[in-house]
């Protein structure tokens, strides 16, 4: 496949063609918006059943991310999280036994939340490509669906993330290394630990550089088409043959909305001449990832940055790929 290579090095361009757009949600789904009050004074805190010990609740990890980076950057200003929750858990007081739901009075209902995400915006720490701004953003993920509550206390299970939003659209750019999927604490103090672990070591200028060269090659129409067709084609191939390629993680759902996107997305759809850069392509893959639910969202636009990297290096090596050939 005879890849089109870009005239230019990277679109990094003068501050005064910033493009702005009205503020999105970072992910969709089926999440609501809250805010961190709401999560500290409206919200009960799950138990494990077994010794009544409590969990470490989503008020407190927000919080705690909250505090590392103020700490970490001296932050003077004000932080407002971003957090979106789903799967709310309805509970009632014991005065209200036996009354119906409708009848129910406010302060004898309880409730929380199963899943939550949360992204923390840094605006005074950005980059500018091609016209989009990137803010550093951390954040994380907390659900607890994947805690065993009928247990004794355990080790806890977070997602917790160091990238980019792009304010165009609010998408989340995220690498491999800037993110853990898999953090198992058992303490506040723990978890804030893990937390300055992640930031202190994000290679910033790496992730950068790694997106400023998506602009350097780009698909034609047919190009794309064939690229989609095997992405479409990966879910069927055998075991043995899924060992051998990039594990894909981007499901049919996403991929008709990349294709939809293709054609109508206001920032990333194809160019007039029908071509389509990496760094678009990109962002139409992020964008799908909106569609997916809290608890699997990091992982899917994190999977979607790794599958660019792939593609692009094989091109640069000049390398067989079984999705670009």
């Amino acid at each position: 496949m005879n890849l089109v290579l870009n005239s230019h090095e990277h679109q990094i361009i003068d501050e005064k063609e910033i493009i702005v757009f009205p503020k999105r949600n970072f992910i969709e789904a089926n999440t609501t918006e809250v805010s961190l009050n709401h999560l500290k004074n409206d919200c009960v805190i799950p138990n494990f059943a077994k010794d009544n010990e409590c969990t470490i609740s989503h008020y407190e990890f927000i919080n705690c991310a909250k505090e590392v980076i103020e700490d970490i950057l001296d932050y003077k200003g004000i932080l407002k999280p971003d957090i979106r929750v789903s799967h709310v858990i309805k509970g009632r007081t014991p005065t209200a036994i036996g009354k119906p739901a409708k009848e129910l009075l406010e302060n004898e209902k309880t409730i929380y939340y199963e899943r939550c995400m949360f992204s923390i915006e840094i605006p005074e720490i950005s980059e500018i490509i091609n016209g989009n701004r990137l803010n550093l953003t951390i954040g994380g993920v907390r659900s607890y669906n994947q805690e065993n509550l009928f247990s004794k206390k355990s080790h806890e299970r977070f997602k917790i993330f160091v990238g980019f939003q792009n304010t165009v659209c609010t998408n989340l750019c995220i690498s491999t290394d800037g993110l853990k999927e898999d953090l198992r604490v058992s303490s506040i103090m723990e978890l804030k630990a893990k937390i300055y672990e992640l930031i202190n070591n994000y290679k910033k200028k790496d992730h950068l550089n790694n997106m400023e060269r998506m602009f350097r090659y780009s698909l034609t129409e047919i190009q794309f088409a064939h690229l989609i067709g095997k992405m479409k084609l990966y879910p069927y191939l055998s075991k043995e043959e899924k060992q051998k390629l990039f594990p894909l993680a981007i499901n049919d759902t996403q991929l008709n909305i990349v294709v939809r996107d293709y054609h109508t997305d206001a920032h990333f759809c194809k160019s007039k001449d029908n071509t389509i850069n990496f760094w678009k392509v990109y962002n139409l893959l992020t964008e799908s990832c909106k569609s997916n639910y809290i608890d699997t969202n990091l992982e899917k636009n994190a999977n979607a940055y790794g599958f660019i990297q792939n593609l692009l290096n094989s091109i640069e090596n000049q390398s067989t790929n079984y999705f670009l050939h």
